[in-house]
């Protein structure tokens, strides 16, 4: 009986073990059609018919490439037919699309297949439909200043180009050159690109302001197929304004399109540098989509829509005026130079301009260069802390020798000048001798720790590229000596000696700001600024414009102090040298630099002189 028993027990288990391993085929052929399906390649899988591999791309090519995940559900199988539950996500620029579709198994023999239906794809699908998506454009975020002042907004342009749809393949490529030639353009990537776009594609070359347009050759409009599109871009007032650091809005590069993730296609805007391309995400917003089921033209059917949300304004503490005026008073600066303007009060980068000869490079907030007699605040503040006072006499020669290196002051050093002086005048004088001559005041970090408490050395993430510069310790005698006036290895950019200005004239260490919704922790300086250092300061400074290198502000209204600076670089004789200028009023700190002059006072003092009288 126990073996009868068992008999019938293994019957019973037998149809049930290959129920199983059918459905285990069923989950597998599923599993690989979702796969397929999310990898845009069916040749794995099992049809009935024939590879749809290329029917599928054709009913999916209108969303581009965008990402996709499809997830296969548990078959639901009856005899030999059943049918699966497919989940699709889509992120179609940044927005979701997630829908439910079904396929029908069949089993042929032992193996189960998919019967393939464009309503896969989509339930509501028809044989000759595909998929469409347009994109709803949001409205770009501006940058603003103060009070909301429009700094960069929509402004009208002229787009310059190649209009392909009325051109045999012969004439687009010899409009494409002779556009590429008029406009000045790199001829062979304008050409190749030409190739590469729509046989009625319109090929982008130039985008002129529209004042700008109306100096276009007239050969231009000879061109066959060359057109000019009235549009709108994101733009400053002028070219000019700001531009190293706000940067530019243009089409999406293929690089950009590729590490967007999906959030950028062919033709999109986007930040392409600077300020646009860091805050692109939040200026741009998010596009909105409808996606459509398209037979062909007039036939279009909603599937899906989202509305694009537009972008958020990103809000600047720079002064339009400021900032023009600092432009215009570098127009004529041939070497890389820059002006930056400072709020002592609060910090607010007011204007940071690169003139003309920095060619495009962030000068004013990120250029890295010797500050020369300007750091003398500094190594003035680490002396003071070490027992001198603005009294104290100090050897003022016209040389002097460190472990065989002779240093001198500036060429045109006054004469009457040399010998033991006060120290208030040789800081007004800026003598090299009498600074280089205190250096055994100094211990290892007394540099560095007065640089701190006036705002320069210590890094901050500021939301834009600013560099705070750096005092490193010296590893020479000689290179001591270096430091001591402003050499050496000690480096600044405009911004952090403008912040040293700024933090003499406030009497605390100032932070730059420029990006008002930019959260910064200030790093608090080991030893801070005393009320007694900066009353010191600033009669130092004071004195530079009163009785010293500086006295040619001192016909400008309201109590000025100021530094002159002049650091040697490069080599040749004699050397090349960096010219500065640093001041402050109640209200504005200034750093002028030129990377190539003549001397502190000569070339950065008359550029800081007709800045502060255009006031």
């Amino acid at each position: 009986m126990r073996t009868a028993a068992l008999g019938i027990s293994l019957l019973l288990l037998l149809p049930t073990a290959c129920s199983s391993d059918g459905d285990d085929d069923a989950q597998g052929v599923a599993d690989d059609l979702a796969a397929g399906l999310t990898q845009k390649k069916l040749s794995d899988v099992a049809f009935t018919g024939a590879d749809p591999t290329e029917e599928y791309a054709e009913v999916i090519g209108g969303l581009g490439d965008a990402p996709l995940e499809v997830k296969a559900a548990e078959p639901d199988l009856d005899g030999d037919t059943g049918s699966v539950a497919l989940t699709w996500t889509w992120d179609v620029k940044g927005n979701e699309w997630s829908y439910r579709s079904t396929a029908a198994l069949e089993k042929s023999g032992d193996d189960w297949q998919v019967a393939w239906d464009r309503a896969i794809v989509e339930p509501s699908l028809t044989d000759k439909e595909v998929l469409e998506v347009d994109t709803l454009l949001p409205s770009r975020g501006a940058i603003l200043g103060p009070q909301e002042a429009p700094i960069v907004v929509e402004r009208d342009v002229v787009k310059l180009g190649l209009d392909k749809s009325t051109l045999t393949k012969a004439e687009e490529l010899a409009s494409a050159r002779a556009i590429a030639q008029v406009l000045d353009l790199d001829v062979k990537s304008f050409v190749a690109r030409t190739k590469a776009s729509g046989d009625k594609a319109f090929v982008e070359a130039l985008v002129l302001r529209k004042s700008a347009a109306a100096d276009l050759p007239p050969t231009y409009g000879e061109i066959k197929g060359a057109v000019a599109i009235g549009s709108q871009r994101p733009l400053a007032p002028t070219k000019e304004f700001a531009a190293p650091i706000l940067g530019t809005v243009g089409e999406a590069t293929a690089e950009a399109i590729e590490k967007s993730e999906g959030r950028l296609s062919a033709g999109d805007l986007t930040g392409l540098s600077g300020l646009q391309a860091r805050y692109d995400e939040q200026l741009s917003g998010k596009a909105g989509v409808q996606i459509e089921a398209v037979a062909g033209k007039g036939s279009e059917r909603e599937l899906f829509t989202t509305k694009p949300v537009n972008g958020e304004p990103l809000v600047l503490t720079l002064d339009s005026g400021l900032q023009m005026r600092a432009e215009q008073v570098l127009a004529q600066t041939r070497p890389a130079s820059a002006i930056v303007a400072i709020d002592p009060k609060n910090g607010d980068i007011l204007a940071a301009a690169s003139g003309p000869g920095s060619k495009g490079i962030n000068t004013a907030t990120f250029g890295q260069y010797a500050p020369g007699s300007t750091f003398k605040v500094v190594t003035a503040l680490a002396l003071l802390r070490a027992g001198l006072t603005p009294d104290t006499t100090v050897p003022c020669t016209s040389t002097l020798v460190v472990d065989g290196k002779t240093f001198k002051n500036y060429d045109d050093y006054p004469a009457g000048h040399i010998g033991d002086i006060p120290f208030r005048e040789a800081f007004a004088q800026s003598c090299n001798t009498a600074f280089i001559a205190e250096r055994d005041r100094l211990k290892k970090g007394d540099l560095a720790q007065a640089a701190a408490a006036l705002g320069l050395g210590v890094d901050h993430d500021l939301g834009f590229p600013a560099y705070f510069g750096q005092v490193p310790d010296p590893t020479s005698e000689t290179g001591k000596a270096a430091d001591q006036i402003g050499q050496g290895t000690v480096l600044a950019s405009p911004m952090a000696m403008a912040t040293v200005a700024a933090s003499v004239r406030a009497g605390r260490t100032v932070l730059p700001r420029l990006i008002t919704g930019h959260k910064v922790t200030q790093i608090e300086p080991e030893v801070p600024l005393t009320a007694r250092e900066a009353d010191q300061l600033r009669e130092l400074m004071r004195g530079v414009v009163t009785d010293g290198s500086g006295s040619f502000l001192a016909g400008l209204p309201g109590e000025v102090m100021a530094k002159t600076g002049t650091a040697e670089y490069g080599t040749g004789d004699p050397l090349p040298t960096h010219t500065w200028m640093i001041a402050s009023t109640k209200d504005l700190a200034l750093a002028v630099f030129v990377e190539t002059g003549e001397s502190g006072s000569a070339t950065a003092g008359p550029l800081l002189t007709a800045f502060l009288q255009a006031r």
